[in-house]
């Protein structure tokens, strides 16, 4: 019809269309206004309780990252995912330090007690030379009161249990010094227990001195950390263990089928009986197929560049191959949503209680999702949570007060043992 209409017939009738419209339709106006004002109250809302709430995440590799190259974290530093200026803007306010030992160390006795000793001190340094800023918390009660003064307080965890080195009196010394959980092994199998990461299985699950690490864990009062270990250790230390345990940065296996990093719905479902909490990883390849598949083709082929070179698993060579690989195949990467994903998969196969975060900030830049690049962007999950009707109550349990919990009873297990 408008083919054989003057152009200025068209241009009218287009006008009296819209004028129609605003006359006949204002509540559609008023709804898309609505909208956009009611998303905008959301971000506003989300940045709020970003800072009203404490923000716990189960793991975080500054240390290792300082310990390859010092940076000031008390300024905006040009590279990682984690320093003070962006962790106050997006109110991540307890973030435990991982203190991450390579599992190729544990091969060369002593090496993983030291360096494990000396991440330890790097954390400690950094609440001494930044005292206004940084404190160390070795409980909840210490998270709460570093809260009020405005610090961010450095909990620590330790990744991978090496370090204790067969000597049960060093899971005192490392308690001692700060330590609230340990992942009890990395990417190979330990003196304690089987990995997710080697299909050697040695132990079928816990070994002998493995299950005396659990029982001496719970009598310190160290939280038990499932992430990194085989299926059946994960059964077997939520069976053994007399506390609840965590996984400090695990995803859904449901999402990533065939990745036995994540955790399996049972097991998830089996820990969340127990009283635990899984800390969801904010990394692309936990969090999505696509990009989980394009990770184990990188892995595969790093692993095969180490092998060739006889080289060791920290090695620059390596790094070097790594950043060569990802810059000419990279991974395609997942956004925030997808982390919500997770954690609505959580809530409806264990309930709200038993889920928490766990970015691995420092750990897997380059595999972060859009809209969680770095620590500032926290806010942008709550965004997501909120928009998607959980509560504010159900917000401050994922945000720290499950792991609180977890924590707590830990502690209460230990006074009785």
């Amino acid at each position: 019809m408008y083919k054989t209409l003057p152009l200025i017939t068209i241009f009218l009738f287009h006008l009296a269309f819209v004028a129609f419209s605003s006359t006949t339709h204002p509540q559609k106006q008023k709804s898309i206004v609505r909208t956009i004002t009611d998303d905008e109250a959301l971000k506003k809302k989300a940045e709020a309780l970003a800072h009203r709430f404490v923000i716990v995440d189960g793991h975080v590799d500054l240390p290792y990252r300082l310990h390859a190259k010092m940076e000031d974290v008390s300024v905006q530093t040009s590279g990682g995912d984690f320093d003070y200026v962006r962790a106050k803007k997006g109110g991540l306010s307890a973030p435990f330090m991982s203190i991450y030992v390579p599992a190729d160390l544990q091969k060369r006795k002593g090496f993983s007690k030291a360096l494990a000793d000396s991440l330890i001190d790097l954390v400690e340094n950094l609440t001494k030379t930044y005292p206004d800023k940084f404190a160390l918390a070795k409980s909840p009660a210490d998270i709460l009161q570093n809260f009020k003064k405005g610090l961010i307080s450095l909990p620590m965890g330790m990744e991978n249990g090496s370090p204790v080195e067969s000597n049960l009196e060093n899971l005192k010394h490392f308690y001692d010094r700060g330590v609230r959980y340990i992942t009890l092994c990395h990417g190979e199998d330990n003196f304690i227990c089987d990995t997710s990461y080697d299909t050697t299985r040695t132990w079928g699950g816990l070994s002998p001195i493995g299950r005396q690490v659990v029982r001496e864990m719970n009598r310190l009062g160290i939280m038990l950390d499932c992430s990194h270990i085989s299926d059946d250790t994960f059964e077997q230390v939520v069976a053994l263990s007399k506390a609840p345990v965590i996984a400090s940065h695990s995803s859904c296996r449901s999402f990533t089928p065939g990745f036995i990093r994540n955790a399996p719905d049972v097991l998830i479902q089996k820990m969340a009986k127990k009283g635990g909490v899984i800390m969801i990883n904010f990394s692309s390849m936990f969090l999505d197929s696509a990009s989980n598949k394009a990770y184990e083709l990188k892995r595969n082929a790093i692993k095969a560049f180490q092998k060739s070179k006889n080289l060791p698993a920290d090695a620059l060579d390596i790094q070097a191959f790594e950043k060569e690989y990802v810059a000419k195949y990279p991974t395609p990467l997942t956004t925030v949503e997808r982390v919500a994903d997770h954690i609505d998969h959580v809530v409806k196969i264990a309930g709200i209680d038993h889920v928490g975060l766990g970015s691995d900030f420092d750990g897997v830049g380059p595999t972060l999702p859009d809209g969680l690049k770095d620590c500032s962007e926290i806010p942008n999950l709550i965004y997501i949570l909120l928009k998607r009707g959980y509560s504010e109550k159900a917000i401050e349990k994922i945000c720290y007060k499950n792991l609180f919990r977890v924590w707590n009873q830990v502690d209460k297990v230990a006074e009785r043992e």
